[in-house]
């Protein structure tokens, strides 16, 4: 076997292991990273992620409070001027939040940490109500913070974080009138899977939730007068329980570390339902050591990508970029810098995943639901539009939400970059001409170029060009192939 092909092969097991646990590599980290074994190359991934920077893009001091909506009363009624401009302003901050984020994500520090906040973001899945950017910012950082600690005191935070009990009316949850909405989400979404519960159990948990409020200032706080302390009989057991007592049971249950390990695998490497006896006896052992851990996220993570079925042929390339991820991985590996915020979040929008707008209560469905006729084009021209700073006069999916509709400019989106060619092109000073475009490929990639592909690519060049023309020409030409959408 010769040198390129050997490395090459290195090469692309290593672009896999980035792209999945983290959001791709510029040729420099692959570089840097072979040679190096597994466990040295995925040590590095979570001590890179050990810290955590907070998102901020507002102070409590800012927050929406009653006494400013008493300001804005005129003759006994909310001024609609003022309001309006609350509103525009509130909106700004939410788009500002997802441009740190992504920000953060595109940067490649602690990959790893953003990756799997990225993930929770769509397990715990949560949206703002009212535009309230400073309950938003909270649920973020609580994501980011807990992201590879432990799950049991991921669930508790999130679960107290004001933005998701708005989300799911827990604020209306009241002794004498209480609300399932709460209760519901927990077991069917954050742990047990639905049909592991019965209605009983949720009626008795809603009760145990009631009390569980927040204040205007954006805190937790538990009001004893409105919590049924009533003996309640949950899974079987009969107490005057509250809603930490709930969150206790659920993680006693084996069920909720199989249910979460499944949607990790899912995310993580097969991309599909866990359904075939290979996955399924993999999950099953996952599930009972993250059980036995405790819920040690970095130690189920670990055993993840220290694992050779994690390799398998069958997995690369099986995981369709969501949107974020394309764009994020795109900045990364080129070090793409947008001259203006606007492109980003209407490409986030155009393809169907804008950060802290899930469609529903059940995130963000993945897979297969990334493509459709009307993004897959886009999809595909989008790394000439960022490469080639091209104006765009696509047009956003109508979701008929107000609240995204708010954040995309209409008839399309100007797309002004610097992009960091010199870093890029310098990773390929030492490659031969001939190989040039398969090393290339190689970082970019899932999979080696096909006979057929080479010279259709080849001729994206001509002999007139420099060494660095070429090298641009070939990666945008790369880019655009359909390949580049997989992981």
């Amino acid at each position: 076997m010769d040198t390129f092909t050997t490395r090459s092969r290195d090469i692309v097991r290593l672009r896999y292991l980035f792209a999945r646990a983290g959001f791709g590599a510029t040729p420099a980290e692959l570089d840097e990273a072979s040679g190096k074994s597994l466990r040295k190359i995925v040590r590095r991934l979570f001590t890179d992620s050990e810290s955590v920077v907070e998102l901020h893009v507002v102070s409590p001091d800012e927050n929406e409070s009653k006494q400013e909506l008493k300001g804005m009363m005129r003759d006994g009624q909310l001024d609609k001027d003022m309001l309006k401009e609350r509103i525009r302003l509130n909106t700004e901050k939410v788009r500002d939040l997802n441009l740190q984020w992504l920000d953060q994500m595109a940067s490649g520090k602690g990959a790893l940490r953003e990756k799997m906040a990225l993930f929770w973001h769509g397990h715990f899945a949560c949206r703002t109500m009212g535009r309230n950017p400073l309950l938003m910012q909270q649920y973020a950082n609580t994501l980011r913070q807990h992201a590879l600690g432990r799950f049991g005191n991921l669930l508790m935070a999130v679960s107290k974080e004001p933005a998701m009990l708005q989300f799911l009316n827990n604020q209306q949850n009241r002794k004498n009138a209480p609300n399932e909405n709460f209760a519901r989400e927990v077991m069917e979404l954050f742990t047990l899977g639905r049909g592991n519960y019965s209605e009983h159990d949720i009626k008795e948990a809603a009760r145990a939730f009631t009390g569980w409020q927040f204040t205007p200032e954006g805190q937790f706080i538990f009001r004893e007068r409105i919590h049924d302390d009533g003996e309640k009989t949950i899974f079987g057991k009969t107490g005057p329980f509250k809603g930490e007592d709930v969150i206790a049971m659920l993680l006693e249950n084996k069920q909720t570390a199989r249910f979460i390990t499944a949607k990790i695998y899912n995310y993580f490497v097969a991309d599909g339902p866990v359904s075939k006896p290979d996955d399924k006896k993999r999950v099953d052992e996952l599930a009972e050591q993250f059980y036995k851990s405790g819920y040690d996220i970095t130690d189920l993570m670990e055993t993840i990508f220290m694992a050779d079925w994690f390799y398998d042929a069958k997995n690369q390339g099986a995981h369709i970029k969501s949107p974020v991820e394309l764009l994020a991985g795109l900045r990364h590996t080129l070090g793409v810098r947008f001259d203006q915020p606007q492109p980003q979040i209407f490409v986030q929008r155009t393809l169907g995943q804008l950060l802290f707008y899930p469609p529903n209560v059940a995130g963000w469905p993945g897979g297969k639901n990334w493509i459709d006729s009307s993004s897959l084009l886009f999809r595909m021209q989008l790394p000439n539009y960022v490469l080639k700073a091209a104006d765009v006069m696509v047009q956003p999916k109508e979701d008929g939400d107000v609240n995204t509709q708010a954040l995309a400019r209409k008839g399309g989106a100007k797309f002004r970059t610097t992009v960091d060619w010199a870093d890029f092109e310098a990773a390929f000073s030492k490659t031969p001409d001939e190989e040039l475009t398969k090393t290339i490929a190689a970082t970019l990639l899932p999979f080696p170029l096909r006979p057929d592909q080479l010279p259709l690519l080849e001729k994206q060049t001509n002999p007139a060009q420099t060494r660095s023309e070429r090298i641009r020409a070939l990666t945008a030409a790369l880019m655009s192939l359909p390949e580049y959408q997989l992981t």
